[in-house]
């Protein structure tokens, strides 16, 4: 009994370093990270801020001043119907920023460390195991989807001309879709960086990530599209589709959006979905 007791105490003192070991491991590649994230800061504001601002100047700035009614401005028709188009574009233009920095941070350092460099190789030679580091770079790119999304937000509640009408009705809600969209988008940039060639990437964008933001449901909300309803059903399968709605739900609830379990549900399927397949293309690309 005592010897059997003396190997389960030896065996644990064992197990636990490692576990430490792991720890500090991943902690110092996410610093590593921040620090480089810190010093290219500016560039990384400056590309978060550039498209929605000038979406905002157009849509919720000049248009609205244009003469011509609703022919010439097509927010006039929104706010007739007693919906206020800057009101809505403020939960939206949040989910982009959240989708393109996750993948931006993922897909396009993957596409340079998996070049002819071959970067990844002194990533992936730290104690860890190889799976851990593609997670380190979800949840990396999180915080930066989380930063971006607050940059946003100022831009697009006060830009607009026509006054934006959102409070937070939720804020357990309101930071859980938060992460939720912020890893799922970084899930995205890994499953796109992994299975996508380097020389692609660019092309990715284009074909890939431009549809799912317009059929996003980022610019008016998914009960909008009941008159089309073979769409409406179809974009189901695009994870913006939820971000929007999740981010509409908390901050604009007098808009239509879609029921808060359901937005969690679908949110947490496609975190999973793409995790999986994000980290089961990265071990191909690093081992196989």
């Amino acid at each position: 009994m005592n010897s059997s007791a003396t190997i389960a105490a030896e065996n644990a003192r064992t197990v636990a370093p490692v576990s430490v070991q792991y720890a500090r491991a991943f902690l110092g590649l996410f610093l590593r990270d921040l620090f480089v994230l810190r010093r290219e800061l500016l560039p990384c504001v400056i590309r978060v801020c550039m498209n929605p601002l000038l979406f905002l100047f157009v849509f919720t700035v000049i248009m609205p001043h244009m003469s011509g009614g609703a022919a010439m401005n097509p927010t006039a028709s929104m706010a007739s119907s007693g919906i206020n188009f800057s009101t809505v574009l403020l939960p939206g233009l949040m989910a982009v920023a959240i989708m393109f920095s996750g993948i931006a941070a993922v897909a396009l350092p993957l596409a340079q460390e998996f070049g002819i460099t071959r970067e990844i190789d002194d990533r992936v030679m730290c104690p860890l195991p190889v799976a851990a580091v593609a997670i380190e770079k979800i949840c990396f790119s999180a915080v930066q989807s989380i930063i971006a999304a607050a940059i946003v937000f100022p831009l697009a509640y006060y830009v607009p001309s026509t006054p934006v009408v959102a409070h937070v009705s939720s804020w357990p809600f309101l930071l859980l879709v938060l992460v939720l969209a912020s890893l799922t988008s970084g899930a995205l940039g890994l499953t796109i960086g992994t299975t996508v060639k380097p020389q692609q990437i660019g092309l990715i964008f284009g074909v890939v990530v431009m549809p799912i933001t317009f059929l996003g449901c980022v610019y008016y909300p998914w009960a909008a599209l009941t008159h089309i309803r073979w769409l409406q059903i179809g974009v189901l399968v695009n994870p913006i589709v939820y971000m929007s709605e999740g981010l509409r739900s908390a901050l604009t609830a007098g808009l239509p959006h879609m029921p808060q379990p359901l937005i969690i549900t679908m949110l947490t399927f496609f975190l999973v979905l793409l995790t999986w397949l994000g980290v089961r293309g990265f071990l191909r690309r690093v081992i196989g």
